[in-house]
């Protein structure tokens, strides 16, 4: 196996899509995002899932479970599982982040251009096992 390995703020600061996997192991995930101005992720619960954010740019806010936190480049962010949680970008400019689920919660290789696409195939891109390598 490969493992993965790439310039990750890079890779963050050029993404523009909403959500974009880069990597899926067994047990762990590894997907960009990028929130327009006043785009939030959507309020949302994983039961089995830890989650992981780190900022690479722009500005928001964090929800976990009704309490909110100001974030922004460099700044990290843990949601255990169960948890209820939301990031806003509340900026004007593009908030981008990169976010590991453990374990995964999408299809390998998924690309959601926007929050739109995201939504339309909400049902169809839950994790189906697959893994990158």
């Amino acid at each position: 196996m490969n493992g993965y390995h790439d310039d990750i703020e890079k890779l963050t600061k050029a993404n523009s899509d909403f959500r974009r996997v880069l990597y899926t192991g067994k047990h762990l995930q590894l997907v960009l995002m990028a929130l327009k101005p006043g785009e939030e992720i959507g309020a949302e619960v994983h039961p089995d899932n830890d989650q992981f954010f780190r900022v690479d740019s722009g500005s928001g806010v964090v929800t976990i479970d009704g309490k909110e936190s100001k974030i922004s480049d460099g700044y990290a962010v843990v949601v255990p599982a169960g948890a209820r949680h939301n990031i806003k970008n509340d900026g004007t400019e593009p908030l981008k982040l990169y976010t590991l689920y453990g374990p995964p919660d999408h299809k390998d290789k998924t690309v959601h251009q926007t929050k739109a696409d995201a939504e339309a195939n909400h049902d169809a891109d839950h994790w189906d096992g697959g893994t990158t390598e």
